[in-house]
């Protein structure tokens, strides 16, 4: 059954400042792994937070986004910093790291490139997805844990979290990524995509464990909007190894690609 959920992902501890910014995570960040560590997306989204607000200039877009899990990223108090690690006048390198007690958990980096009027060459990005509006409305299974998965409003075009195979959904974020904040077109896709590898599925969660190590971001033009749709896929290989990938899409179609290295293993 899917919950009502009002909690922010995070409430500020602090002020933004040069150690960084203070939060807590709430109950809305809960995975569906496990009861005490977060779903990746809202760390992915609050990574993305500290990217867009890192020495922030107009004429550079926001282009590529990888997120590295280093470890469970625990329920409670986090610390998010972020800094210009090669800066440029056209070409930039911002990262952002996301520590618990003292220790990194996730490490963010991000291509900031020249904005330029490229509109006479910009090619088909391909069919846009149907809109969320014909997206079905379908209950999480059981043995999928509640917070995150209840804090997204998820329209299923086709499969869902209880069928393997590739699926294909929009999600809008219920709550903010930070209290207080409207979250960014950039911080919602950050925080949808990173289910792409639960929206492409090939695996029963009661009996296997398929976690992503990272999720890279690939866009070709900003995103718009609240809705983040996924037109995902998954592969299992022999030895343990997997990958998720999705093209991304927003009400006014595709956006980018994501893609996500997983580690599989039976439960």
């Amino acid at each position: 059954m899917t919950t009502t959920v009002t909690e922010p992902f995070f409430r500020p501890l602090s002020a933004d400042g040069a150690d960084g910014l203070r939060v807590l995570a709430t109950g809305s960040t809960a995975g569906p792994w496990f009861p005490d560590a977060q779903h990746m997306g809202p760390p992915s989204a609050l990574l993305v937070r500290a990217l867009e607000r890192c020495a922030p200039r107009e004429e550079v877009l926001l282009s590529r986004v990888t997120v590295e899990v280093l470890g469970r990223v625990p329920m409670g108090e986090l610390t998010v910093r972020a800094w210009v690690e090669r800066p440029g006048r056209t070409i930039e390198l911002v990262v952002a790291e996301l520590a618990a007690a003292g220790r990194t958990v996730a490490r963010a980096t991000g291509w900031r490139l020249a904005v330029t009027d490229t509109s006479a060459a910009a090619t088909d990005a391909g069919p846009a997805m149907p809109g969320p509006e014909q997206g079905a409305v379908i209950p999480t299974p059981a043995g999928w844990l509640p917070g995150y998965l209840d804090a997204v409003d998820w329209r299923w075009l086709s499969g869902h979290l209880g069928r393997s195979g590739p699926g294909r959904a929009w999600g809008r974020l219920r709550v903010p990524v930070v209290e207080g904040e409207e979250p960014t077109p950039w911080q919602c896709l950050a925080a949808v995509a990173d289910s792409t590898n639960g929206v492409a599925a090939r695996l029963d969660l009661n009996d296997w464990l398929f976690v992503n190590t990272d999720l890279s971001l690939h866009l070709h033009r900003a995103p718009r909007g609240a809705w983040i749709g996924l037109d995902a896929d998954s592969v299992i290989g022999p030895e343990g190894l997997g990958t998720a990938f999705s093209v991304l899409h927003d009400e006014h179609g595709p956006v980018g690609r994501a893609a996500q290295a997983l580690t599989v293993r039976p439960r």
